[in-house]
């Protein structure tokens, strides 16, 4: 039987696939229920119904999450999201199950040391995995241009075009002999490209169409180097930029920062943490490589190339990513690109 108390009630949740914990406590600390529940909207609202009114809820971000937090959005909890980097502290005990790490997960949320994850809206969700698995594709048809390149120079065949993929390398495979089981291999290949081909572009419209009328996405646009495809992966990736107010916030949370280790008079400064979403910085790397000379991030890549050798490439990389980052926080929050960065005519 639940004890009586004043104040809302604080429910802590580890998830799994298909089943789920949930440890239910009072503020103040007293565990007022712990139940496993079988994975369904069902289960969650009926422990959600013992909690009270508005019960603050807590899972991390781990595998699957997404209907857990919109079913108890939907069923008037405040739902918060745990960050899997930050709960890593779990690991020091010497017994850990899910029980225990339910009830932690209630513990920091109570007190206030929760190290939270945002919860990106439906339509941010949607827009991700548009962008995201458009890249996986991507990966895939170089994967099998690559096997079709492997197979050619295993079979001694000099490539004479420079894009074999294109109209006039496509006129080419077309009349070349292979061997068999080479020439079963290279069809095979060419006609999984040609239907990731047409997968990738559909994709590309299902961003464009949900992009449409969005001033961010015009404005990063206008910076020198983001096309369409890669504005997209930005604002997916990125979300909502009211929640940063500086832009080195967002270059922190985009892992573009270096680490930092201090103790006493010992300070330690390494590489950059790479804790953000590594599609938002391939994107950045990738509209680098095709901006012009002029272009401020280029420029700060080559300054460092010049200062520090041709060893210090990855460091230029990073550094004008972070330029190109600074550019794009202020292009999302404004709706439009400063003069100063706009491309010359």
């Amino acid at each position: 039987m639940d004890v009586a108390y004043d104040g809302r009630q604080v429910v802590g949740m580890d998830l799994h696939r298909r089943r789920s914990v949930l440890v239910r406590m009072a503020m103040d600390g007293r565990r007022l229920e712990t139940v496993r529940i079988e994975n369904s909207p069902a289960g969650l609202r009926a422990v959600l119904a013992r909690a009270g009114e508005h019960p603050l809820v807590v899972l991390e971000a781990t595998y699957g999450w997404y209907w857990a937090a919109d079913v108890l959005a939907g069923a008037g909890a405040e739902v918060h999201l745990a960050h899997p980097l930050g709960v890593r502290a779990f690991s020091y005990r010497r017994v850990k199950n899910d029980e225990r790490d339910a009830a932690d997960l209630a513990d920091l949320l109570r007190m206030g040391r929760l190290p939270e994850a945002w919860i990106a809206p439906a339509e941010v969700r949607a827009l991700r995995e548009i962008v995201r698995y458009r890249h996986k594709l991507v990966r895939q048809r170089t994967s099998c241009k690559d096997q079709v390149h492997a197979v050619l120079a295993g079979a001694g065949i000099a490539v004479t075009h420079s894009d074999i993929f294109g109209r006039g390398g496509g006129i080419w495979l077309d009349q070349l002999v292979l061997p068999q089981p080479y020439a079963a291999k290279v069809a095979s290949l060419r006609a999984l490209i040609g239907v990731l081909d047409g997968q990738i572009g559909w994709l590309g419209q299902q961003a464009a169409g949900q992009l449409a009328g969005d001033r961010g996405h015009a404005a990063l646009r206008e910076l020198p180097g983001i096309g369409p495809v890669l504005a997209a992966v930005i604002i997916a990736e990125i979300g909502d930029i009211t929640r940063f107010r500086r832009p080195g916030q967002l270059c922190s949370w985009a892992g573009l920062t270096p680490r930092h280790h201090e103790s006493d008079l010992k300070v330690i400064r390494g590489h950059c943490s790479k804790q953000g979403s590594r599609l938002l910085r391939w994107a950045l790397t990738e509209a680098i490589q095709h901006q012009p000379a002029t272009a401020r991030p280029r420029q700060a890549r080559e300054a460092i190339i010049a200062r520090r050798g041709p060893e210090a490439r990855n460091i230029a990389k990073t550094a004008a990513a972070r330029v190109l980052l600074t550019q794009v926080f202020y292009a999302l929050r404004d709706g439009h690109v400063r003069r100063a960065w706009r491309p010359a005519a």
